[in-house]
């Protein structure tokens, strides 16, 4: 009875230790692959700058979603705001606004969307808490806030151009797409990873 109680509980022991390692390994270099398909869809965003309440200011690109950000319960459910700063049209990381999570923001000048295919190693070029003003003919680059995945807890890294920048109306209109995998900071799919799985 004894040795039949031991060994169940090595057996669950081993068991959670297995399902652990698992998903520690998949956050990083993810033995499941997951399949990207890139998907780039465009969003429109609003200043908050605007006296109007209830218009879409943030952006959550893990589920594509608009968030007006002083709607109640939205608090640290988006990864970048638009509001205006020194007259012009500004991304902001949530710590901008006194939202403290892990999402981040840099600019890559001059550059096409296409042409973006990594997010930048080093994190000193994300902006934690300052407005990254927006140009058109930029790609901005965003690693996002914390997400729950199927394979743990990790941020994902997502990218966005400009196409519409109304400083008189005061919104944005970009075009966007992020990788669904933990952590890879590539931009663009693996066309030959595509193609195979």
């Amino acid at each position: 009875m004894h040795r039949s109680s031991y060994g169940t509980r090595s057996l669950s022991a081993a068991a959670a230790a297995l399902i652990l390692a698992t998903m520690t390994a998949a956050c990083g270099d993810d033995p499941f692959t997951i399949t990207w398909i890139s998907t780039p869809d465009t969003a429109l965003l609003y200043t908050l700058a605007r006296p109007e309440l209830g218009l879409p200011s943030a952006f959550d690109f893990f589920d594509r979603t608009r968030f007006v950000v002083e709607q109640p319960g939205s608090t640290n459910l988006w990864d970048v705001a638009v509001d205006t700063r020194d007259g012009k049209l500004a991304l902001l990381p949530p710590p901008a606004l006194e939202v403290f999570n892990e999402a981040r923001v840099t600019v890559i000048e001059n550059v096409s969307f296409d042409d973006v295919v990594e997010a930048p190693a080093d994190t000193t070029l994300y902006s934690v808490d300052q407005p990254v003003f927006l140009a058109l003919g930029n790609v901005y680059v965003v690693r996002t806030r914390e997400q729950r995945t199927n394979f743990g807890v990790c941020m994902l890294y997502a990218k966005l151009e400009p196409l519409i920048l109304d400083q008189e109306v005061g919104s944005v209109t970009f075009v966007y797409d992020y990788n669904p995998r933990c952590d890879d900071r590539r931009l663009q799919p693996d066309t030959e990873r595509e193609e195979t799985s």
